[in-house]
């Protein structure tokens, strides 16, 4: 099995594939690949960092962890590849952008187009068995994807984070606040988002924070 990671990345984080838990998670996600269905298909396990070089990002959305339905999930946080219903949580997404930017909600689940302008699109975990939320949690994802985040912090500035919820807020800690903005708000799903995510104003205010320092806003 080769999961393939564009070379800026590969970099970046060359220090983690030689550490003992990675070959353990590494381990983990062949066997299950090996033997279930597993989300997404394994050449998209690093779609969000493929499309998104280091260099390139200037904005980081954190998911959970995949779509563990058919179909879904193709290795960007919130998003469905085209032609797949619009989740609910996505679907709140694009309310707030309306909301906010006066933008029409699009057909397309599908966002590569923001992974191209800049925005990391990651999960947590990064794999998940079918039908089967949270199940590879705690086997080493999360370390991969917090070492994600404080390189990014550490070796990049004016990065807006939108945190949503407080599993995505808990992995934020290690952000330094001087040097990026942190944009925080309740889960988009449909159990919370109109307690504060709907009306949180964050795609206008990540474009204002990027345009004020130098940096193409994104067309959301």
């Amino acid at each position: 099995m080769n999961l393939l990671l564009e070379s800026s990345w590969q970099k970046k984080l060359h220090e983690e594939f030689s550490k003992p838990y990675y070959g353990l998670l590494l381990d983990f996600v062949q066997k299950a690949y090996a033997t279930s269905t597993v989300y997404p298909p394994a050449n998209l396990v690093f779609n969000a960092f493929n499309q998104c070089p280091f260099d390139q990002v200037k904005v980081v959305i954190i998911g959970q962890d995949p779509y563990h339905g058919a179909g879904q999930a193709h290795g960007l946080c919130f998003s469905v590849n085209d032609g797949v219903p619009l989740p609910p949580s996505l679907l709140n997404i694009y309310k707030e952008i309306e909301r906010d930017l006066a933008i029409a909600i699009p057909a397309s689940g599908n966002l590569e187009r923001w992974a191209r302008q800049g925005v990391l699109l990651i999960n947590a975990t990064l794999t998940v068995t079918a039908g089967l939320a949270g199940s590879h949690h705690n086997k080493g994802w999360e370390k991969f994807t917090d070492a994600v985040i404080q390189r990014l912090s550490e070796e990049k500035s004016h990065i807006v984070f939108m945190l949503w919820g407080s599993y995505a807020q808990k992995k934020g800690t290690v952000i330094d606040t001087n040097k990026h903005l942190v944009l925080k708000a309740v889960h988009p799903s449909p159990l919370s988002a109109y307690r504060g995510f709907i009306g949180c104003g964050h795609f206008g205010m990540a474009n204002i924070y990027l345009e004020a320092h130098g940096i193409t806003p994104v067309e959301w």
